[in-house]
């Protein structure tokens, strides 16, 4: 049985001409800090901004979306919005170049943010690569409402994996997992996480990284009967639920499936709801999906 939550929906996301404040090399990722009034103030965590790359004479017309790492309301500078990346495409390649000062149109806060459970439960956090960088913010929340946390932490390589050393200050207990060995137990970060459920008595799971790695991780908080929640990396070209790209099937509380956009409706999904095996398709059944015998 899922334990009682209240879900921390944010006001309305704001569009916002903000600037670069830093930016800096951490390992293979780059930390991007913005000054983005407005902003940090109506950020839960869970929640993603959607930039604006490649400068005005660019032709990449759409936006990236990163997961929110952390904010800081309005000070001498204004409030800020941290995000982590890393540097694949075109568009996060020019981000990657960005200096102090330079302009970045900036939407948000986006997307549902995870729910905090309304009791004191124990929490597992587990995170891939970067995709650990918004449960910080959620660990913090759930302190703040004496929940034991304890964050598993794994990516291919050493260089791969973020904030190991802040998981230090924020949970209490940290595993570290390596595919390659390099740094902690050797192998996926689901490996050590049935024990660690069995051990810390855990009941609610929540997880951020590629999205095999939300299956494996949800497959066993299911199976030792803790309530999951993941934030999905589906690709997001608008951030708004208007292009239909990030649609993902998810079962609702009538048991039918519909496809449903990650932006809006997402990224925060509870785990049990999503059918992983059928994401990228129309699964056959989901509501408004072609009906065998059916054309045109």
């Amino acid at each position: 049985m899922s334990p009682a939550v209240e879900a921390t929906v944010p006001r309305g996301p704001l569009q916002v001409d903000g600037e670069v404040f830093s930016i800096k090399r951490v390992a293979d990722y780059f930390h991007l800090t913005l000054v983005a009034d407005g902003i940090a103030e109506r950020t839960r965590p869970g929640s993603f901004v959607a930039l604006s790359v490649g400068g005005p004479t660019s032709g990449t017309l759409l936006r990236r979306a990163f997961s929110i790492y952390r904010v800081r309301p309005a000070g001498v500078y204004g409030g800020t919005v941290e995000i982590v990346f890393a540097a694949h495409g075109a568009g996060t390649t020019w981000m990657a170049q960005l200096q102090p000062h330079d302009p970045v149109n900036v939407v948000g806060p986006l997307g549902h943010p995870f729910a905090l459970p309304k009791e004191r439960v124990s929490c597992a956090l587990v995170g891939g690569g970067y995709g650990s960088a918004p449960l910080f913010a959620l660990a913090e929340r759930l302190r703040e409402r004496h929940c034991a946390v304890h964050m598993v932490l794994g990516a291919s390589t050493e260089s791969r994996l973020f904030g190991a050393l802040e998981a230090k200050r924020a949970a209490q207990s940290v595993t570290v997992t390596t595919v390659d060995g390099s740094v902690g137990i050797k192998g996926l970060v689901t490996d050590p996480l049935p024990a660690l459920m069995t051990r810390n008595h855990i009941e609610v799971v929540y997880s951020c990284g590629p999205m095999g790695m939300l299956k494996a991780v949800t497959d066993v908080a299911t199976a030792h009967g803790a309530w999951s929640q993941t934030a999905v990396e589906e690709a997001m070209a608008c951030g708004i639920g208007v292009c239909m790209t990030c649609v993902l099937p998810v079962v609702g509380d009538d048991n039918v499936t519909r496809m449903v956009r990650s932006c809006v409706e997402g990224p925060v999904f509870a785990g049990d709801r999503v059918r992983w095996d059928d994401v990228g398709t129309v699964p056959a059944g989901a509501y408004g999906a072609p009906r065998p015998g059916r054309h045109g």
